[in-house]
C-alpha cells in the first residue's frame, strides 16, 4: 500500500461513516458491516508486521488515519484506533501464533485491555485464565480479544528481573469470552466498550505477550513503545473530534444569527477570537505530535533504542493533543449558544465524545506528572 492510500480510503468512507453516526451511537457499537469495511480497507492491519500480512505503516500514517475517521465519527475512529494498536502484538507474539491470529485472515480484528485484571495460572502446556475487564472497545466485532493478567505458578506470583510483577497480555479466541452489556455512558457511546470476562479459559504457552518486553521484530515501528502508540492513537481520536467540531462551527457561524441579533455569529468579535484560539490549539497540538513522532522515528531508523526522554516526549505530545482538543471543542460549544445543546447539533456530540477521551489512562492528567519527572531528571514511576 502506497503512502496516502489509507488516508484516501478513510476520506472515501467519510460520508458513509458520518451518515451512520446516529445509528452507531444508539446501537452502542460499530455495525459489523462497517467494521468489515474498515478491515477490508486495511485499517486494522496498519500496524501489523508485514511478515504476518500487515501494512506496517509509518506512525504518522497511523495517527492521520485515526484522525480522519474520527472527524466523521469519534466512536468509529476509536474502533479503528483499538483494532490497529492491538495489531502491534503481531511483532511480539511467537511467529506461529502471529500467523494464526493475523495472517490466516487478513481482515481479522483484535482488541483488548492491558490492565492486569486477570489471573493466569501456569499449567503444563499453557495457562488457565480467569478475569474480568472493563472498556472492551470493539470486542463485538473482534475475532481475538486480549486481557492483561498477573501470572501465578503454584500460587507464587511471577516477577521480572527488577522484582516487579509480570503482566502478560493473554490472547483469547472470541468464543472464549463473555461480553457483558455494560456500556451505557455519556459519550463515545458507539465504541461498544463493554466489560468482558473469561472463566478458566485455556491459553496455550506462547499465545501471550509480556507487557513492556522488547518486540521480536526489530524494525523501526516496533521500537516505539506499545503504550506510547496507544496514547498517540487516543489523542488522534480527540484531535479528529476537535477538527470535526471546528468544521461544524464554521458552517453554523456563517448561517446562524443569535436571538435578537441581525448579525451572523461569524460577525461577532468574540466568536472570531475563539475560532482563532481553537484553530491554534488544534494545529499546534498536531504539529507537536508530528514533531515528537518524527524525532522518535529517526532514532528508531538508526537502530537505536528510544530513551526515556523520547518516550516521555511521545506521551506528552499525546496528552497535550487530547487536552488541547478538549479546550478547542469547549470554546466552540460555548460559542454555539443554545443551539449546541440539541441532539441534532454536531457540537453537542463532539462535546460529549471529546470529554470521554480525557478519561483514558494513556492521556489523563497523571501523565503530565510522569513526563515532568523525566524532564526533571527523576525516574518515571510508571511505564512509558
Amino acid at each position: 500500500m502506497t503512502v496516502g492510500e489509507l488516508a484516501a480510503k478513510a476520506d472515501a468512507l467519510h460520508d458513509e461513516i458520518a451518515s451512520a453516526a446516529g445509528d452507531i451511537e444508539s446501537a452502542r457499537r460499530l455495525p459489523a458491516e462497517l467494521s468489515h469495511k474498515f478491515a477490508e480497507s486495511g485499517f486494522y492491519r496498519c500496524l501489523v508486521a508485514s511478515e504476518h500480512g500487515g501494512l506496517e505503516v509509518h506512525p504518522l500514517e497511523f495517527v492521520d488515519l485515526v484522525k480522519r475517521v474520527s472527524m466523521a465519527d469519534g466512536s468509529a475512529g476509536w474502533n479503528v484506533m483499538i483494532g490497529a494498536t492491538t495489531g502491534l502484538l503481531s511483532a511480539s507474539l511467537p511467529a506461529s501464533f502471529a500467523n494464526e491470529i493475523y495472517a490466516a485472515d487478513p481482515n481479522t480484528m483484535t482488541v483488548g485491555v492491558t490492565a492486569p485484571l486477570g489471573r493466569a495460572e501456569v499449567t503444563v502446556d499453557g495457562y488457565r485464565v480467569t478475569g474480568r475487564w472493563p472498556f472492551g472497545s470493539g470486542s463485538q466485532n473482534a475475532a481475538w480479544i486480549c486481557g492483561g493478567c498477573f501470572v501465578y505458578d503454584n500460587d507464587v506470583q511471577r516477577v521480572d528481573e527488577r522484582g516487579a510483577p509480570e503482566i502478560h497480555l493473554m490472547m483469547f479466541e472470541a468464543g472464549q469470552v463473555e461480553i457483558e452489556d455494560t456500556w451505557r455512558v455519556s459519550g463515545l457511546r458507539g465504541t461498544g466498550s463493554h466489560h468482558f470476562h473469561v472463566t478458566d479459559a485455556f491459553v496455550p504457552d506462547g499465545r501471550s505477550v509480556v507487557l513492556g518486553s522488547r518486540s521480536r521484530v526489530r524494525r523501526p515501528l516496533y521500537q516505539f513503545p506499545m503504550l506510547g502508540l496507544l496514547a498517540l492513537g487516543v489523542s488522534s481520536v480527540s484531535l479528529g473530534i476537535g477538527c470535526a467540531a471546528l468544521e461544524a462551527f464554521l458552517e453554523l457561524a456563517g448561517a446562524k444569527k443569535p436571538t435578537g441579533s441581525n448579525r451572523a455569529l461569524a460577525e461577532r468579535a468574540l466568536v472570531q477570537s475563539e475560532v482563532a484560539r481553537a484553530t491554534a490549539a488544534l494545529r499546534s497540538a498536531e504539529a507537536f505530535m508530528k514533531e515528537a513522532i518524527t524525532e522518535a522515528w529517526s532514532i528508531a531508523q538508526a537502530g537505536e533504542r528510544l530513551s526515556a526522554r523520547i518516550k516521555a516526549n511521545l506521551r506528552l505530545a499525546a496528552a497535550n493533543t487530547t487536552h488541547a482538543s478538549v479546550s478547542a471543542v469547549d470554546r466552540l460549544y460555548q460559542c454555539g449558544g443554545g443551539s449546541s445543546i440539541y441532539e441534532s447539533s454536531v457540537l453537542q456530540r463532539c462535546f460529549r465524545d471529546v470529554h470521554v477521551t480525557t478519561q483514558h489512562i494513556m492521556v489523563a492528567d497523571p501523565i503530565f506528572e510522569v513526563v515532568g519527572r523525566v524532564e526533571l531528571g527523576l525516574p518515571a514511576r510508571s511505564m512509558l
